[in-house]
């Protein structure tokens, strides 16, 4: 699926990396194998580091794992924590929590998501955007837009560190907090906690609002971004509420096929073992899950913002409702495919965020301290939630003494593995394929990849067999040895 056609001897072929691929969190690199008229045969996304988190979680008491599994990122934190606190709250009996509980885990993912999805628009991927996809590198970053556009930077910085507010008010501190426990959280807001979020969350909601009409001008105005760049169709899959509705924190699992007819809905998510299978490819340390009843060819799915909004049958407040019907109605009322897609709907949840903030800000029973419960104990749990980057699966068994004897973790980017890949090959066979490579034209590479906001240290946990080279230097930089380690884990010294 990721060749534009078979590489029968790559040996033969030239080889161009791009690593590492930038402006995403984590480390990654390109491969493209071309032949000697620049025809371009292979295309891969290798994520080249392995973390290991399903196995070392192995042998630690349960209580520890919602803290652990932050350290996965430094990005991203609060969903781990969460999806992580969802499974351990089955272990403790804890199969609804109260009021408070509840709604201060959602206030403290709607804090994360918006404060994610402002860090990776504005300084991760409006270079791109703003200047042109092969524009000048010098200026082609955060600190040019900052010169240029300085308004523009100061929305991005304002909606983060508005995000990162409610995270610390919630969690207890910005990054790798722990405000969810089993059974529900360890504090409450005070009343001028919910003051200081209060009087900045109209100028959030407003800074929101004009993120997207930058947006959509700039999706509107560039036809390929809609028609051909990246171009490909899928199945996408995500949590809905009971009615339908876009649900970030909980609901059961939606699929549908890349023409938006249901293949699943409303799964409980504790049974996504029977409707999802992981496989494990040589080449990377990423796994490849796939809808089971479909296959592993044609199974594939995306998830994240632009597969939740093709997903949902609303969002439920007013503002971003307004902006998806807008979307759609691009679209024509069909499911909207193209990768650069993401950064509208992307803004349009970072609305929703705001939004749902500002709802929750004025319930009171945010204030209250009713905050734990407990029930009967079992041995497995599962959390799901909807992370930035998409459905965020943790997965957890327990002995009678409370420790984890098994952990599975299907993350966000992990489910987007082979779309990234298939982007990948359009945008090599569109615009790289016979042509002299420059900086500009490999930049369309990674411009396809930073569409899906991967985070790619959270998606490294397989432990497939990565092909390996050792290469030993003296001090004058010339190789003296050479070990490789091929794609079936047998040695050899070249």
């Amino acid at each position: 699926m990721f060749e534009l056609e078979t590489a029968r001897d790559p040996e033969k072929l030239k080889r161009v990396v791009i690593e590492p691929v930038t402006r995403v969190e984590g480390h990654g690199k390109v491969t493209l194998l071309l032949d000697d008229e620049n025809h371009i045969r292979q295309v891969r996304l290798h994520i080249v580091e392995f973390r290991g988190f399903e196995k070392f979680i192995q042998g630690r008491p349960y209580w520890e794992v919602p803290v652990m599994v932050q350290r996965l990122c430094g990005i991203c934190p609060v969903s781990h924590h969460l999806a992580a606190a969802k499974a351990i709250d089955l272990l403790v009996g804890a199969r609804q929590l109260t009021p408070t509980a509840e709604k201060l885990r959602r206030l403290m993912h709607m804090g994360q998501v918006l404060q994610s999805h402002a860090l990776h628009f504005f300084h991760l991927s409006s270079p791109d955007l703003l200047f042109g996809f092969d524009s000048d590198i010098g200026r082609r970053n955060i600190v040019g837009v900052a010169q240029e556009y300085p308004e523009i930077a100061r929305d991005g910085v304002m909606l983060r560190k508005f995000g990162q507010e409610v995270i610390r008010l919630t969690a207890g501190k910005r990054i790798h907090g722990t405000g969810a426990i089993p059974g529900g959280m360890n504090k409450c807001l005070t009343s001028a906690d919910r003051d200081y979020l209060l009087k900045d969350i109209y100028p959030v909601i407003s800074a929101s609002r004009e993120a997207i009409r930058l947006m959509k001008r700039i999706y509107t105005e560039n036809l390929a971004f809609h028609s051909s760049f990246g171009y490909f169709r899928s199945s996408t899959l995500g949590l809905v509420r009971a009615d339908g509705a876009l649900d970030l924190y909980h609901g059961g699992l939606r699929a549908k096929d890349a023409t938006g007819r249901t293949i699943f809905d409303h799964v409980d998510y504790r049974r996504y073992s029977e409707y999802l299978h992981e496989e494990v490819k040589s080449w990377s340390y990423m796994k490849f899950p796939f809808i089971t009843s479909l296959g592993p060819e044609a199974g594939w799915y995306r998830v994240g913002p632009l597969a939740r909004i093709n997903n949902c049958d609303f969002i439920p407040t007013p503002l971003a409702e307004a902006e998806r019907r807008a979307l759609i109605a691009y679209g024509g009322g069909f499911p909207i495919h193209s990768p650069l897609a993401y950064h509208w709907a992307r803004m349009i949840e970072m609305l929703y965020c705001a939004e749902a903030i500002k709802e929750l800000l004025h319930d009171d029973d945010i204030l209250r301290d009713d905050l734990i419960v407990t029930g009967e104990k079992a041995l497995e749990g599962v959390g799901v939630i909807e992370a930035p980057r998409g459905t965020l699966f943790h997965h957890y068994r327990v002995n009678e003494d409370d420790v984890v004897t098994m952990a599975n973790l299907i993350v966000s980017t992990t489910s987007n593995n082979h779309a990234m890949n298939e982007a990948i090959r359009r945008v090599a066979e569109r615009y790289l394929d016979g042509r002299r490579l420059t900086e500009g034209l490999l930049n369309h590479i990674e411009v396809a990849i930073r569409a899906f906001d991967p985070c790619l240290s959270c998606a490294t946990h397989a432990l497939g067999k990565m092909p390996l080279r050792v290469e030993l230097m003296d001090a004058q930089g010339e190789v003296v040895d050479r070990l490789v380690k091929d794609s079936r884990g047998d040695f050899c010294v070249v």
